[in-house]
This record gives structure tokens, C-alpha cells and sequence, in this order.
């Protein structure tokens, strides 16, 4: 890295956008699998809904465990961008929610999703809650620490 790249701010610096490029690319692979394979119920929109809370889940989970292990510097920025804004950003979809929630409501289905769209925020934040709380575990899991 040159002292012209040092002074830049990571957003602009072209190591971490590819880095962020690549996990973004199997991030959205990945999301396209698993909304192949996940059956959607009636049209209702249940893979959207999986890999959205799993993807929040897991950000929670590798934000703490990266945030207990030290400053974001190093390898842990690198995973961190690769895997928390690149994978994880582009496996879940926010965009997705809103079109499948927008055409449960044109559908006539409104009760359906005033439901998906409970389940994906409420759901969203107790996976994330979740996702921390597992991150902390298993760092005093780690470190031999007693709750």
C-alpha cells in the first residue's frame, strides 16, 4: 500500500472495494441458490424471509465476535468487509422484502403481508439481538469465561 492509499479512507481505497466486490458476488450466488431450493409456500415470499433473518443473524453474530477480538484493523477489517459488507449485504434484501410485500398487498393479501413484513422486521432485529448474543458466547466460550 502506498502512503497516497494510507491517507485514504477505506471506502476509496481499491483493495477493500474488491474485497468487498467478491464476497458480494457469492453473497448473491448464494441468496439465488437457496431461493431456488427454499419452496415458497402459495407464492409466499418464505425464502426472501429464511435467508434475510439467517443474514441477520449471522451479521450480528461476526460483527461482535470481530468487535471482541480488537480494534477493526487488519484481518478482522478484512473479514468484516468481506464477509459482513460484501457476503452479507448481498445475501440479504431489503429491495426483495419491499417488491414481495408491495405485491402481497396488490395480490389482495393483506393480512399476508402485514405478517411477512412483522415477521422480517420484528424477526430481523430478535436474529440480529440473537447473532450478538452468540458472538459473545462464544467468545467467553473461548476465552474460559463463566457467565
Amino acid at each position: 500500500m502506498t502512503r497516497t492509499e494510507a491517507k485514504r479512507p477505506i471506502h476509496l481505497q481499491w483493495r477493500f472495494i474488491g474485497i468487498v466486490a467478491a464476497g458480494g458476488v457469492f453473497g448473491a450466488l448464494t441468496r439465488y441458490g437457496l431461493g431456488l431450493a427454499i419452496p415458497a409456500p402459495g407464492a409466499w415470499p418464505l425464502p426472501i424471509l429464511l435467508i434475510n433473518l439467517s443474514g441477520a443473524l449471522a451479521l450480528g453474530a461476526l460483527l461482535e465476535g470481530l468487535s471482541r477480538r480488537g480494534p477493526d484493523v487488519g484481518n478482522r477489517r478484512v473479514l468484516r468487509l468481506a464477509l459482513g459488507t460484501g457476503f452479507l449485504g448481498a445475501y440479504t434484501t431489503y429491495s426483495t422484502l419491499a417488491l414481495d410485500a408491495v405485491q402481497l398487498f396488490t395480490a389482495g393479501e393483506a393480512p399476508g403481508a402485514v405478517g411477512y413484513l412483522s415477521l422480517s422486521l420484528v424477526g430481523g432485529a430478535v436474529a440480529t439481538t440473537a447473532g450478538v448474543w452468540l458472538g459473545a458466547w462464544h467468545h467467553r466460550r473461548a476465552k474460559g469465561h463463566q457467565w
